[in-house]
């Protein structure tokens, strides 16, 4: 939290008056607050927000892209991120200074980014070039904080998104032999494997025991993956798949790159959000479905799609707890408090972080 200006985070705590208004009563009320605050209000909803969220959304997508909608709305002085924290940094880090970005819920998180710090990540770069040299190119997933974004782009390194991994982890290797791969391991094996480099030339830093986690030769390492994962897409198992093709053989199945490498072997298809979003809605009427992602977007789709089957990949899958987190209490919450002009989770990253994140996005809107 030292990265952030986290003015108003001691009044996280939602007042007892939301907690008693009628769900009519709320809606009602964030409605009229968007008709007075017109164009001034702006906002964007991630793909896994809950229902009661997304139908308020000024526009929907996932991170990157809501943080380049929200830089492109100049109008704008406020933007309510319903989302979680990386996604309201990338926002206030790629817009005007004359905006602010609140974030509804400072609980709304990602389990995934939290799993690589800033620190860790620092000792860790320092003992892989004293293993390496300088045959290392660092990448971050866009799933990060703004101070991994930054260590990435003072280093010469760029974000990914799940749309474009395989084109900058193809370009980061053209400029060094080897990668560093953070925060998801599954997602940088995933494309390496995808793009032609076998799994002995990978291995995984585990930041714990600050140690190289490897089977093939360290000479031939070209792939450094970061123990973290997505908590909700590593509960994808082969034992989902082998029970659904004996159940129903004929039914296709989707999943996230974020899902472990047997996970997405065994599946008929594996893409971003936006490719499965994408896959569902023009695939054949009567067709079915199993989904390997997060269980808001699979009701979304389920719901979108009634001349469809479909299900989740896991019949136990609940929603991301961390992505839940902001629902309609906390938005009128935030509204509220820009008309009171007192405003609650304002999300500002420092200006020095800010300026090296931008590096790293810029050389990723560069080349994908």
């Amino acid at each position: 939290m030292n990265i952030l200006e986290m003015a108003g985070t001691a009044r996280n705590v939602l007042p007892e008056k939301y907690k008693t208004m009628t769900v009519e009563d709320m809606e009602k009320t964030v409605l009229a607050i968007k008709r007075r605050l017109g164009n001034r209000l702006y906002i964007p909803g991630h793909h896994y927000q809950r229902e009661e969220v997304i139908r308020f959304s000024d526009v929907t997508g996932d991170s990157l892209q809501l943080a380049q909608l929200s830089a492109q709305n100049r109008e704008a002085d406020y933007i309510v991120f319903c989302g979680v924290h990386f996604m309201a940094e990338t926002a206030d880090i790629l817009t005007e200074e004359g905006q602010t970005v609140i974030l509804p819920d400072m609980r709304a998180g990602c389990s995934m980014a939290d799993m690589a710090d800033i620190d860790q990540t620092e000792r860790a770069w320092t003992k892989l070039q004293e293993l390496f040299g300088d045959s290392i190119l660092p990448l971050t997933y866009v799933n990060s904080t703004a101070a991994i974004k930054a260590f990435v782009g003072k280093n010469g390194g760029a974000t990914v998104t799940s749309s474009n991994a395989q084109e900058m982890v193809s370009w980061a290797l053209e400029q060094k032999e080897r990668i560093l791969f953070l925060p998801d391991q599954h997602l940088g094996r995933n494309t390496a494997f995808d793009i032609g480099i076998p799994l002995e030339e990978m291995a995984v830093w585990d930041p714990h025991k600050e140690e190289l986690i490897h089977e093939g030769e360290r000479k031939d390492l070209k792939v450094l993956l970061w123990k973290g994962h997505c908590s909700v897409h590593e509960n994808f198992t082969t034992a989902n798949i082998e029970a659904l093709r004996k159940e129903q053989p004929a039914m296709n199945i989707i999943v996230h790159p974020e899902c472990r490498r047997e996970v997405v072997a065994m599946s008929d298809y594996a893409g971003s959000t936006s490719y499965i979003i994408d896959m569902i809605e023009k695939a054949q009427a009567g067709s079915s479905w199993a989904i390997g992602t997060e269980m808001n977007l699979v009701k979304r789709l389920i719901a979108n799609n009634p001349d469809k089957q479909i299900i989740s990949l896991n019949p136990n899958m609940c929603p991301c707890l961390t992505m839940n987190r902001i629902d309609l209490p906390h938005l009128l919450w935030a509204l509220e408090s820009i008309e009171a002009d007192q405003i609650i989770n304002p999300i500002k990253v420092e200006k020095k972080i800010a300026a090296d994140a931008i590096l790293a996005l810029n050389r990723m809107l560069e080349r994908a």
